[in-house]
């Protein structure tokens, strides 16, 4: 498909016809094979690599928006090697009821899961034990002296990770010894790094990048929002070895963002504490609400230029579950009809303003809408909705559309748990 579209020049907000005619012509079954063969993505059902399906020997059950760390090493896993495998996604208890099914399934409902030849098998370094025997190893398998001590490494960063994270609030004295702890791990890190002559952690990308991969992207996020710390910034090796995996499709099919991880983290690690310094509380309002890329030091997301067809798939994103976006919408849900038909426009108006040509002035929402167009900026999930850079055009659209009509916000993330991303309408429109 070419995703690749003039901007345009509009005077008034684009019908929804008008919108979808901007999307290159693609049929359901299109879009089904694209999410089937075509690079890693969030929302396929199925990956087959070439392959019938009839040779599908593994099911992952893995949560709805691709927020579990463990979920994303194994998924990270299969889409390297390139098996066969069926998704059967679940939700996460943070953000609704975890299905019945599941639970019969999987009675301490613990994600992930992988069904493998028929045999059930949980916990993510258990899951890849199983798959390097069925399949072989990526690279140094698991056992790997070397890939041993990385991983024990991993968890000790991991834990001076928690240790600032969750229990260090303040810029007090107290503070310190954990900042610095971790600093000193991370350098461990680098250290590691830079024995080998590539960007990383064994001569060849492996397993165990794949085992650094989930946290390491949460700590760079939580790190910036929560601490105003640089995680890239900081730590050179770390910076390129992410940037090495920014060259793979599969690592950008998996690969989340600094705002999602930074409001999805907490009610999964129970607290996130910040250190409320004049320069975090700057770093964390920059991240919330623009403009993005966020202009600070602290936040490196990605060193991937942005591809040409960011906007569109945003657009088509949005188009796809228009109508759901629109009824979970607080702003448009408890008010009037009225209501309801100014948020249609004033979701309009922030798709126009998406495609719009630089030089074209902003077209301006309805009255009273600043908060509804919020309530979605805030919502965006990477990779469940859509890739990194769609994400942020996304959410700078709906930013400088809500601009236009007020300073109010919608109501704020939750931190205890994020059943506000309940994916219970979604699931049932789908």
């Amino acid at each position: 498909m070419d995703w690749n579209a003039e901007p345009i020049a509009a005077a008034e907000p684009l019908s929804w016809a008008d919108l979808e005619r901007r999307l290159p012509p693609c049929s359901e079954s299109e879009l089904q094979l694209q999410r089937v063969e075509g690079p890693t993505n969030a929302q396929a059902r199925l990956r087959l690599f070439g392959r019938p399906e009839s040779e599908v020997r593994v099911t992952l059950y893995r949560d709805h928006h691709a927020w579990c760390p463990y979920c994303q090493k194994v998924w990270l896993w299969l889409e390297e090697k390139r098996i066969p495998y069926r998704i059967r996604k679940v939700t996460m208890f943070c953000y609704g009821e975890k299905e019945r099914w599941f639970k019969q399934l999987v009675p301490s409902g613990m994600l992930p899961a992988l069904e493998l030849d028929g045999h059930l098998i949980t916990e993510s370094d258990l899951i890849l034990q199983a798959l390097e025997e069925s399949f072989g190893p990526l690279g140094e398998g698991l056992q790997d002296p070397d890939v041993f001590a990385l991983r024990q490494l991993e968890r000790r960063l991991f834990r001076a990770w928690c240790q600032w994270l969750c229990y260090c609030e303040g810029e007090g004295t107290h503070t310190a010894p954990a900042e610095q702890h971790f600093i000193r791990m991370a350098g461990l890190v680098e250290e590691a790094l830079e024995a080998t002559s590539g960007p990383f952690f064994r001569p060849n990308f492996g397993t165990a990048d794949v085992i650094f991969v989930p946290y390491l992207e949460r700590m760079n996020a939580s790190l910036a929002y929560y601490k105003g710390y640089g995680l890239r910034t900081q730590h050179p090796a770390i910076d390129r070895w992410f940037a090495a995996l920014e060259q793979r499709s599969t690592y950008l099919g998996t690969q989340s963002d600094v705002h999602t991880h930074a409001h999805d983290l907490p009610p999964q690690m129970g607290c996130c504490l910040a250190s409320g310094s004049d320069d975090q509380q700057r770093v964390a309002r920059g991240i919330d609400q623009g403009p993005w890329p966020v202009e600070h030091p602290a936040v490196v997301e990605t060193r991937q230029a942005p591809p040409a067809g960011a906007a569109l798939e945003a657009l088509a994103r949005m188009l796809r579950h228009r109508r759901r976006l629109l009824q979970v919408n607080p702003e448009g849900e408890r008010r009037s009809q009225a209501a309801g038909e100014a948020l249609d426009q004033a979701l309009r108006c922030a798709l126009t303003n998406l495609l719009r040509q630089p030089s074209s002035p902003l077209l301006a929402p309805p009255e009273g809408m600043a908060a509804g167009l919020r309530y979605w900026r805030d919502r965006i999930s990477v990779p469940r909705d859509m890739g990194l850079h769609a994400a942020r055009l996304m959410r700078s659209a709906l930013e400088s559309t809500a601009a236009l009509a007020g300073d109010q916000q919608g109501p704020p993330l939750p931190v205890q748990h994020r059943r506000d991303q309940n994916p219970e309408p979604f699931v049932q429109a789908a």
